[in-house]
């Protein structure tokens, strides 16, 4: 019979902003573990303060989450399951937090704190006044305050009663090793003397991170955490709160996830240190700020080699393979196979990924991609037509908006032409050269590249020398890009010739 606990996870940002990319690699390596082992993934709001909630944060983190296709199968915008609500104010009200916080007063776990800000500040000045590096509420300063670990029973019960605000702390145990392991970083071991007493519940009745996130990880039978690194110093007190609550066997297994960093490697990736590149999935605009960051769905990237640029921050598949499928990322994952050290972002990297991905695309997806670029920009062309031009400028795009930029000209008829070229090349000599060659191009049919090529041979056999360049800036505009012989299959013999025709007459009409 098998007992093996089933996997659940949980992806569990705060509403109080944009889910940058770090956030998104964090629900990705949620999901890609949840599928590997046949598990749930699921999407929980932990919006327990309500003083940095931002409107609109939840369903951009929704709405970032379904653009990446690493979708929850239950949760907060996916539907309910067995453990609704998964919003953490809407849980509050059932009293599930303060049940448990009680319940560890209770077992001796923690505490009433009844001290009022300026108490408080007093503190911390009196600590640093003391030159203490970290000023905290411990095991050593708690037995200077007015809490009830200070105070007698009765004051403790009659400042309950008229109803004096409080919180409910962690009893963190003085000089206490505290063991834990982490599947990617192994066994740490942690001394009880650095760990401040946390705030469990808050005056206003919210639970703090600390007990929300375990009193509902237990509620929801999560079975492994999967988060940021940041969260690593708060590990061990966890660790107490489910020692506490006797169920330190159940506590899920834990995986802290390395760091993001900047480009040369020098501390952690902000949205100054992109390099250009967006920090959030989708456009996010900042109330708070007024700002507003371009996302990478807007700025022409593909969900799938943005996730598998991400799927690499950090993780191995264990061979040399770069480009990934998520299905294959789910055969592969593995959270051992996860670095411990950070992850440095590369910008050219990144694009490269995204290039990788529009190579693989089918030209005519393309062109779908394409199409409203080119209406943006007044012009209407056939949809066939806009597949050839995809299909021949795809290999050096990295984006679908690279094709217009680079290709431009196989929509519209060059109005300038390369002046280096010009001056080099343009000779009453070359331009006979040119117009002969165009007579025989007229004869060459069906009018396609490879006959072209031909056309080509056959002149340079009997000129000795072909003008290729020349040709491409009098068709073109410019001096370089795909396969001329291509570029003009796809533009047609008229085309080509109204084009080197017209840019004859300029040319001449300037040189007079």
């Amino acid at each position: 019979m098998n007992t093996e606990k089933r996997v659940r996870v949980r992806f569990a940002p705060s509403p109080t902003g944009g889910l940058h990319m770090g956030g998104v690699r964090t629900a990705l390596f949620n999901y890609l573990f949840a599928k590997k082992h046949n598990g749930d993934f699921i999407l929980r709001i932990e919006d327990t303060d309500q003083s940095r909630y931002v409107k609109g944060a939840e369903d951009y983190i929704i709405e970032s989450l379904k653009w990446c296709g690493i979708e929850p199968n239950e949760g907060v915008g996916f539907g309910d399951g067995p453990y609704a609500p998964y919003r953490q104010s809407e849980r509050k009200e059932t009293g599930i937090y303060r049940r448990y916080a009680e319940k560890l007063i209770e077992v001796g776990g923690a505490y009433y704190a009844f001290d009022t800000e300026e108490e408080l500040e007093e503190m911390r000045k009196r600590l640093e006044a003391a030159k203490v590096v970290s000023p905290q509420y411990n095991h050593i300063t708690r037995m200077n305050m007015r809490n009830s670990l200070t105070l007698s029973a009765d004051e403790v019960q009659k400042m309950l009663d008229s109803g004096v605000p409080y919180v409910i702390r962690l009893k963190v145990p003085r000089n206490e090793e505290i063991r834990f392991y982490d599947i990617i970083r192994g066994w740490i071991v942690v001394n009880s003397s650095t760990i401040d007493d946390k705030v469990l519940l808050k005056s206003d009745g919210m639970p703090t991170y600390h007990l929300a996130h375990i009193v509902d990880d237990i509620e929801m039978k999560i079975s492994h955490v999967i988060r940021g690194e940041e969260w690593l110093p708060s590990a061990p007190a966890h660790v107490l709160i489910y020692r506490y609550l006797g169920l330190e066997k159940e506590m899920p297994q834990l995986a802290h996830l390395p760091l993001i960093l900047k480009p040369d490697g020098k501390g952690k990736l902000s949205k100054r240190d992109t390099s250009g590149l967006p920090m959030f999935p989708l456009n996010w605009y900042d109330e708070r700020t007024g700002e507003s960051y371009i996302g990478y769905r807007e700025s022409g990237f593909f969900p799938e080699a943005f996730i598998n640029m991400l799927a690499l921050l950090g993780w191995n598949p264990g061979n040399n393979q770069e480009i990934l499928s998520k299905e294959e990322m789910i055969q592969l994952f593995s959270l051992e196979k996860v670095h411990k050290a950070g992850a440095k972002f590369d910008p050219e990297k990144t694009k490269w990924f995204n290039q990788q991905y529009l190579r693989k695309k089918d030209k005519y997806e393309l062109a779908e991609l394409l199409i409203p670029i080119l209406k943006e920009n007044n012009i209407e062309v056939d949809k066939d037509y806009v597949a050839q031009v995809c299909e021949l400028m795809k290999e050096k795009a990295y984006f679908v908006k690279d094709i217009w930029e680079m290709g431009k000209y196989m929509f519209i008829e060059p109005s300038s032409y390369d002046e280096k070229i010009i001056q080099k090349k343009w000779t009453t000599e070359n331009q006979s050269f040119i117009l002969e060659l165009l007579n025989l191009l007229k004869e060459t049919k069906p009018f396609t590249a490879e006959n072209i090529h031909h056309a080509f041979e056959k002149f340079t056999k009997e000129k000795g020398k072909i003008e290729y360049q020349l040709l491409r800036t009098l068709v073109t505009g410019v001096s370089s890009g795909p396969s001329l012989a291509n570029i003009l299959e796809i533009l047609g013999f008229e085309r080509v010739q109204q084009r080197v025709q017209k840019a004859i007459q300029i040319l001449l009409s300037v040189k007079s």
